[in-house]
């Protein structure tokens, strides 16, 4: 069987460099590309050279040098970059895992048309452990609906540019459905001075920034007598760039849509 040839956007950063060695590392995988953005000092280097893993593999800003042997990219940049990723990608039928996050409504608009010329996953997580855990806060929210306060606490990195992060408004979309509600109306993503009592139907999210902290996540379901929580914490981004790669190989049959982590899973 030949290798699935998957290139990665933003290969110099943190996130790009996991995805880089774990491809290298996947026995069914090839690095076929490598991009970055023009200002890179990284660029014309070997993808591979700063993990002491040569692939051949030099990283460019230019989209049809770095993808002419792509059959896949992975990207976990920021919205603009992988907006104009996405176009190039859908125009020439490559096919993209998208773990960026921070779009908005537009965004999201361009990635859903542009599924419909070529198929890509996109998740605000890529975590399999993240996942299973928007899945038992489906099941929880459930048993929950009546009586308890529902708080989503996140916490990450000084680096990370966006809050909430898409996980924890994920969680919260996930938990808002499934009650009936809309999070644009119920979401509370600040509180300071007097406040008043709190709305029994409102979600509040609360946002930590501070040194290298990878991503944690905890959903509290606060009732009178009793509180449960549910917790996910990462202490590596390689989570991130295995279920990166579960989505590259569920993606290998299908030429159009747009799907999630729950599809690549068999969540739903």
């Amino acid at each position: 069987m030949s290798e699935i040839k998957v290139a990665v956007a933003g290969a110099s950063g943190r996130m790009g460099k996991m995805l880089v060695e774990a491809i290298t590392d996947a026995g069914d995988m090839q690095l076929a590309g490598a991009l970055d953005v023009a200002a890179s000092p990284a660029l014309g280097t070997d993808a591979g050279l700063s993990l002491g893993k040569p692939s051949g593999v030099l990283i460019s800003s230019d989209f049809a040098e770095g993808l002419k042997d792509a059959a896949f990219l992975i990207d976990f940049t920021r919205p603009e970059g992988t907006l104009q990723h996405l176009e190039y990608c859908a125009a020439h039928g490559i096919k993209m895992v998208i773990g960026t996050t921070g779009f908005d409504e537009a965004g999201k608009a361009a990635i859903a048309e542009a599924a419909k010329k070529t198929a890509i996953v996109f998740a605000p997580n890529m975590s399999v452990g993240v996942n299973v855990t928007l899945k038992l806060l489906e099941m929880a929210a459930k048993s929950f609906s009546h009586g308890y306060d529902i708080e989503i606490v996140e916490a990450h990195h000084r680096h990370k540019v966006d809050a909430p992060s898409g996980t924890a408004l994920k969680m919260g979309e996930v938990i808002a459905d499934t009650l009936g509600r809309d999070l644009n109306e119920v979401g509370v993503f600040a509180r300071e001075g007097v406040t008043g009592e709190r709305d029994p139907s409102s979600i509040g999210f609360a946002t930590i920034r501070g040194g290298d902290i990878v991503g944690d996540h905890t959903v509290l379901f606060a009732g009178i007598g009793e509180r449960v929580e549910i917790s996910h914490k990462s202490s590596s981004r390689v989570t991130y760039a295995h279920g990166s790669l579960r989505a590259v190989r569920f993606l290998q049959d299908k030429q159009t849509g747009l799907f999630d982590m729950y599809d690549v899973l068999g969540l739903r």
